[in-house]
């Protein structure tokens, strides 16, 4: 919708349209009036400036928001609240934004989780693409984040694996302005340091602007973890109990880079080329030591362990936008990623000190892979936007293993050589329609077709190749009821989980000391995808600027459900793998708020508030309850944050509470688990001296709670049961920033 505005400056415009498409009737006929305003008389001069205030502040307030304008539901996290507390890790960030969870006991290996939901059920994307096999987030620099964008209901422009939800980490592209910033600081707790520094660098050349980002970390921590397996025959009676503690020492080292430019051509056309890589270095050390103090001891009862690990990782995207006529634009990139990782684990295993196996394990894994996506969008009726495009790539594998057991005395060398190639093939075609049925309702469909062909061989097992494609047709609608600021949303979908590549191989690693709560993993190549139908809900009402109340609900019904068998081999060896087993349904509700107190009280002090709490139910037909979650789903989740800025903008401080429930899990008839429950407090501080000079300081974890684990088997023989604890402690942070 347009208006003629000949008089105006372009900002004013854009400030005018923005408030026509979403205010009333009347504030139209207003707003349309203005230009006579200004051809008055001069005696009546006087009074344009105020109409012409009016009108900037009317366009400020209803200014394009894509959380509540957007058709497709969206939650977008800005580069500001990013950084707000400091963090060094993408997890940290997520862990206090609404809806999601972060797994794990904090060392490392965390999950995020939407709807509580983990183990590949949340998509995370980096740039719109799905990031390579291997690749962690937590090797991106926050500082080089624009936005994280949260993703509730799939859209056909994105790849559909995204049961629960889509999680896509946007790195830094658009230039502004000017920056010169270098970042330098450290964390430190009872158990590890982290010091850590961070450059940007932005500017703008004529049609050229680039933007760079440098990083370089090192984690140090030393740390003991005791952990107990007990053994109950059938009739209630201890029969074994074992209880050991492992001493870890580590200082994992990296740096990260990413750079982009931008050309901005004579037609309006744009060329960005992005780079992206980071190298990890870690050097471990560990020992182990068993004592049974209840049964027979294990096979080993002492182990030290020693690791020298290197990983590279890059990324390199060639990206042309083209602008053509009646609004027309075509968007194509073309990409290639690479990553190598070397490594030597040194294991010596004892019995009651005496040297067993000495154990050499050379690993060696590279990937490369070339991508290409593309996007053509058209108005082609008023009213609407229509766009297709594809999504593309190819990926190949190598890893080798080579196990060299030293030959000692009365024991038989057990050397082993595994190898194995794999190549990953995949292909996407889409068609979305975004179209204004009214001024207050708007409808969005979708379709997308996928296809993944998986070929892998090796030495230890027959070439096995795997074809899976999905259909998901996406359709979602957002009406804004009349005569206020409430809005709702309705979304159906069909998404999918795709088995990862390392899933699919049959290859096996094996365990120390097997059994069933330590068991060798393998991969099955007979898993299917699990596919699911969705519906999503949600109420959303805007009552002032900046303040928000939401309420969403959601369900997915899920059938080839995959879960983690546990069965014995011909070897009475206890194997697990990945099996399908029957459907599962899970259900959430959303409730999220927003208030600035500027909202509620004139003359309010800089304080905003925010909270959000979100409930979880999910089941497992194959599995019988009570706590047949689906993934090990976290029940309950909540979040509470406030933030205070001083009116001269020097100060700004704030905290945040995370909590998570837990509890028993029913992974299968045997098998089941705990999920630690999690109480989190980060608080942090920002005084900024100068324009030049800030100092941020932080305290993650403040609560200094442990996370504990705890898995059981249990059959007609009795029960195993295997627990453990981590120690958590409270971090602090100081972060200067420097400007220049």
């Amino acid at each position: 919708m347009s208006f003629p505005l000949p008089l105006r400056p372009r900002a004013i415009a854009a400030a005018v349209a923005a408030t026509v498409c979403t205010a009333l009737p009347a504030h139209a006929q207003v707003l349309t009036t203005t230009p006579a305003v200004e051809e008055k008389p001069p005696a009546k001069a006087e009074t344009a400036p105020e109409k012409i205030q009016k009108v900037e502040i009317k366009g400020s307030s209803t200014a394009y928001d894509p959380r509540r304008d957007d058709t497709a539901s969206k939650i977008v996290v800005s580069s500001e609240e990013i950084l707000r507390y400091g963090d060094t890790s993408v997890s940290d960030v997520l862990k206090r934004l609404p809806g999601i969870t972060v797994g794990g006991g904090g060392r490392g290996g965390n999950d995020i989780r939407m709807r509580g939901l983990g183990s590949g059920y949340t998509q995370i994307l980096l740039n719109g693409e799905r990031a390579p096999a291997g690749f962690s987030i937590d090797t991106l620099a926050p500082d080089s984040i624009e936005r994280i964008e949260i993703v509730r209901a799939a859209s056909a422009e994105f790849s559909t694996q995204s049961i629960a939800g889509t999680i896509n980490i946007v790195l830094k592209k658009a230039v502004k302005t000017a920056q010169r910033e270098l970042k330098i600081g450290t964390g430190e707790s009872a158990d590890a340091s982290n010091p850590f520094a961070n450059l940007q660098l932005s500017d703008k050349l004529g049609s050229l602007s680039y933007s760079l980002s440098a990083n370089a970390w090192r984690y140090r921590y030393d740390r003991e973890t005791p952990t107990e397996e007990t053994r109950m025959s059938a009739d209630g009676r201890l029969v074994e109990v074992q209880r050991s503690r492992q001493h870890d020492r580590g200082s994992p080292e990296g740096a990260s880079l990413n750079l982009r430019l931008n050309w901005t051509l004579a037609d309006g056309d744009t060329i960005t080329w992005q780079t992206y890589g980071n190298t990890q270095h870690n050097d471990y050390l560990g020992a182990q030591a068993i004592e049974t103090p209840v049964g027979t001891p294990p096979r080993y009862t002492e182990r030290t362990l020693q690791e020298d690990a290197r990983n590279t990782f890059g990324r390199s995207d060639l990206n042309w936008v083209g602008k053509f006529a009646n609004g027309a634009k075509l968007d194509v990139k073309l990409g290639t990623h690479w990553m190598r990782s070397r490594g030597l684990w040194e294991e010596q295993d004892y019995r009651f000190a005496t040297l067993w196996r000495d154990a050499d394990i050379h690993s060696s894994t590279r990937e490369r892979g070339v991508s290409t996506q593309g996007k053509y969008s058209t108005p082609l009726v008023p009213g609407h936007a229509l766009s297709m495009g594809w999504d593309a790539g190819t990926t190949w594998r190598e890893d080798a293993r080579v196990e060299r057991d030293a030959a000692l005395p009365g024991t038989p060398p057990d050397n082993a050589d595994e190898g194995y190639q794999a190549s990953v093939r995949r292909l996407a075609l889409y068609a979305q329609d975004e179209w204004d049925v009214t001024p207050r309702w708007s409808m969005y469909v979708g379709v997308r077709w996928e296809g993944i062909d998986t070929t892998s061989e090796g030495s230890t097992f027959d070439t096995v190749r795997t074809r899976t494609s999905v259909w998901s047709p996406l359709a979602q609608t957002l009406y804004k009821l009349p005569d206020s600021r409430d809005q709702l949303r309705l979304a159906l979908t069909r998404t999918y989980k795709a088995p990862a590549a390392n899933n699919l191989i049959p290859r096996r690693f094996t365990s120390t000391n097997n059994s069933q709560t330590e068991p060798d993993r393998r991969g099955n190549p007979d898993l299917q995808p699990e596919l699911a139908t969705g519906i999503d809900a949600s109420y959303e009402h805007y009552w002032a600027e900046n303040a928000l109340l939401s309420a969403a609900v959601s369900m997915r019904r899920i059938s080839g459900y995959t879960r983690q068998g546990l069965f014995l081999d011909a070897n009475g060896r206890w194997v697990s793998a990945p099996v399908n087993d029957g459907s599962a349904v899970t259900r959430s509700v959303e409730l999220e708020a927003k208030l600035p107190l500027s909202a509620v009280m004139k003359e309010a002090p800089g304080i905003d508030l925010r909270a959000s709490v979100s409930r979880n139910w999910s089941r497992v037909e194959a599995v019988p309850g009570p706590d047949n979650r689906l993934g090990q789903q976290t029940p309950l989740s909540a979040t509470l944050g406030i933030d205070y800025k001083t009116r001269d903008a020097k100060l700004t401080t704030g905290a945040s509470f995370a909590f998570r429930t837990g509890g028993p899990v029913r992974i299968d008839t045997n098998q089941t688990g705990y999920q630690s429950v999690r109480r989190e407090l980060d608080v942090y501080a920002l005084w900024k001296f100068s324009p030049q000079y800030q100092l941020r300081v932080a305290v993650s974890n403040a609560l200094g709670q442990d996370y504990f684990y705890d898995n059981a088997y249990r059959d007609a023989s009795g029960v195993r049961r295997r627990a453990g604890t981590y120690a958590g402690y409270p971090q602090g942070r100081a972060t200067l920033e420097m400007r220049f």
